[in-house]
């Protein structure tokens, strides 16, 4: 399995904006699967869902926490899926990571297990 390769990262104070990117070889890499989603792990908590888009029609679920803050979109012709997390708040702190998912029932829920997890991408959110 390929892994997928986040990156975008960084410090930003309360209430700024990010962009992540996901890339990847291909995305026909992941015809086996529904969806792209991004998941983030804060310290001392449990892998959560934040988002996912799907990988046929587009369509995209969230995570309640990040609903209207945060946007997920996919360049086709780049192989990369995008979140952009605007209104950022410090709770949104974390490792954010993303993966190929079946189904979206992990896409706003912690738990998804996953063989191929990339080292993910830190964002710090502190004045």
């Amino acid at each position: 399995q390929v892994q997928l390769v986040e990156s975008g990262g960084g410090l930003v104070q309360p209430g700024g904006s990010l962009r992540l990117s996901c890339a990847a070889s291909r995305f026909t890499d992941y015809d086996d699967y529904d969806a792209i989603g991004w998941f983030r792990q804060a310290p001392g908590k449990e892998r959560e869902g934040v988002s996912c888009i799907s990988t046929n029609d587009g369509s995209t679920v969230y995570a309640s926490s990040v609903t209207g803050r945060f946007t997920i979109s996919r360049d086709n012709a780049k192989n990369t899926v995008y979140l952009q997390m605007n209104s950022l708040k410090p709770e949104d702190t974390a490792v954010y990571y993303c993966a190929p998912v079946l189904g979206n029932y992990y896409c706003s829920r912690s738990g998804y297990e996953y063989a191929y997890w990339g080292q993910g991408t830190r964002v710090t959110v502190s004045s």
